[in-house]
């Protein structure tokens, strides 16, 4: 079951003090909830099933509620682990014994957040952080296959398998390159071709590339994988051919599918899938203007959910293969990254501004620029890795949410 598939759970949990009038109290509760256009179970102020639910909400309706929640504080810390989100409208002296809650709470060691403002900007609060617990929810048993080593060029690019698990509850499962080889070679090369193929050499690419298609569906398949990396340079000289056509294939379909044996991008493409349904863009960088925020991203596959259209070409550094030149959509983009570690992470928006077909680079080739141009100095001081994720939409908020989003206690 998809992201968009599962049924959002968002529960509205009650404080109110016994000192105010329950008739006016409901009518603001009524009146503010209403204001916010979201889908929510309210609970009112039995706290049975906190914690149970994908969003948990803390409605302080009042004044004066401070000691009900310390009172209720052992019962909700046995039953989760998450942040506390406390609600209020503001009215009744609610912020301000909202306030008084969190700083205890963080004086405690635990995380938290006061969910305050005009309607639209709770609504986006709610709705960020009701998506953020989704996809942590789908990460949960993950399974990611690193399909022959990481590329010799990434001495950067390793993972820390055990705090991938601890964190996201992703495992990563090694894959020997020649288990891939082998089941090629089991594999029927299929004679038909349906991809528009513009010169001859590349109309006999099309089955091995199509083979190599077969072979990763076949492996995803034993191996159980929700997403995999693959070293993607052996299978030039193996079988003269790429697997360019295949991820770009394998990401518009339901695999995350990276390239070069790149851990921390494929870590950094699952997360955008779980969050936003689609598993962005693999490239690198490869010009940056610091001054003006410009930059061209390139790589040599892309997913095809994220294309207008998309031509067939060589693979560019071996002039091989299969090599697919995508064109998106001009407009708002996000550029993600995630460290193998997981302690570190980058995220940008800015525009897409064209597409080129540069000969002297990688086949897709996005000119992105940056919001603020001063987010260059990451790539130019303390990157992580070359490979970065690029995602059609503005999601950094989101993005951000994610990553913050780690345990309740601080400590």
């Amino acid at each position: 079951m998809t992201m968009n598939e599962r049924e959002k759970t968002i529960a509205i949990y009650t404080l109110t003090s016994e000192l105010h009038d329950e008739g006016a109290v409901t009518a603001v509760t009524h009146e503010f909830l209403n204001s916010l256009q979201i889908e929510y179970d309210l609970r009112g102020n039995d706290y049975a099933g906190y914690g149970s639910h994908t969003l948990d909400l803390i409605y302080v309706r009042t004044g004066g509620t401070e000691g009900i929640f310390l009172r209720l504080l052992p019962q909700l810390q046995a039953q989760s682990t998450k942040p506390f989100y406390l609600l209020t409208s503001g009215k009744s002296n609610s912020l301000a014994a909202s306030m008084e809650i969190l700083s205890y709470l963080r004086q405690q060691g635990f995380k938290g957040e006061i969910i305050h403002g005009n309607s639209e900007h709770i609504r986006n609060r709610i709705n960020n952080l009701s998506r953020v617990a989704e996809a942590r929810e789908l990460l949960q048993g993950t399974r990611l296959g690193i399909v022959g080593h990481p590329s010799d060029w990434l001495i950067s690019s390793r993972a820390d398998k055990d705090r991938v698990c601890q964190q996201l509850g992703i495992h990563l499962v090694d894959i020997p390159m020649q288990e891939l080889l082998d089941t090629m070679a089991a594999t029927p090369v299929k004679d038909e071709v349906t991809e528009q193929a513009p010169t001859d050499a590349i109309r006999q690419s099309l089955p091995v590339a199509n083979q190599i298609y077969d072979a990763l569906k076949a492996l995803i398949e034993h191996h159980c994988l929700s997403g995999f990396t693959l070293r993607c340079f052996d299978l030039l000289s193996a079988v003269h051919n790429t697997g360019c056509l295949a991820l770009a294939r394998l990401n518009a379909e339901e695999t995350v599918a990276g390239c070069e044996g790149d851990v921390p991008a494929l870590l950094t493409m699952t997360i955008v899938k779980a969050l936003t349904g689609i598993s962005g863009f693999q490239a690198n960088p490869s010009s940056i203007d610091p001054e003006t925020g410009t930059m061209t991203l390139a790589h040599c596959t892309i997913p095809l959910n994220m294309v207008e259209h998309y031509e067939l070409d060589t693979h560019f550094e071996s002039g091989i293969g299969i090599g697919i030149r995508g064109h998106m959509t001009t407009g708002p983009v996000t550029i993600f990254k995630v460290s193998g570690d997981l302690q570190r992470s980058f995220v940008a928006e800015g525009e897409l501004v064209r597409n080129e077909s540069k000969p002297d680079l990688c086949r897709t080739q996005l000119v992105v620029r940056l919001s603020n141009p001063a987010d260059t100095a990451y790539f130019l001081t303390h990157p992580i890795g070359n490979h970065h994720i690029v995602v059609p939409g503005r999601y950094k908020s989101l993005f951000e949410d994610f990553i913050n989003d780690h345990h309740t206690s601080e400590r």
